[in-house]
């Protein structure tokens, strides 16, 4: 059904933003977590820094629906934050933009097998779910290393 308008999706689009942005008010809670210190110090294993995945995880979300709308995928250029309050700060902005943004996608787009970035090959539903698996994935590992801080994590199901 590659490039097909689905008449009936699963999930409409202003669904798909809302489980989005419920994934991601749930990683801003994991990113408060973190003491100050630790955010861009701590790892284990050899894995990045929570602080760099959230800043991945800020290079991510606008720059799809930009492509999405305007089929221009351009890197997000951003100035990425070195303290906590930072972080929150452009996460908070994002996420304004982010809902004000995200209707202009034309719901055919959801269906089109698109090039994102000239590397991935996907329907536009397929570019969101994988920016919403990205974060869940390296969220799991905030998880770890808040536990091994002796930090409770949120729950992941409060996406409230």
């Amino acid at each position: 059904m590659t490039g097909i308008a689905i008449e009936n999706p699963v999930l409409t689009p202003e669904a798909l933003l809302e489980h989005w942005q419920g994934h991601r008010r749930l990683t801003r809670r994991t990113i408060d977590a973190f003491p100050e210190d630790k955010l861009f110090q701590f790892s284990l294993g050899g894995m990045r820094t929570f602080g760099e995945m959230a800043c991945e995880f800020l290079g991510m979300p606008l720059p799809i629906v930009h492509g999405m709308t305007t089929d221009t995928w351009a890197k997000f250029e951003f100035t990425k934050p070195t303290t906590k309050a930072e972080v929150l700060a452009e996460w908070d902005a994002q996420t304004r933009q982010l809902n004000e943004e995200f209707p202009a996608i034309q719901p055919a787009r959801f269906s089109e097998t698109m090039t994102a970035f000239g590397q991935w090959q996907m329907t536009g539903t397929q570019l969101v779910q994988y920016a919403i698996e990205n974060e869940v994935h390296h969220r799991g590992q905030g998880y770890v290393y808040l536990r091994s801080l002796g930090i409770e994590p949120p729950h992941f199901w409060e996406r409230d």
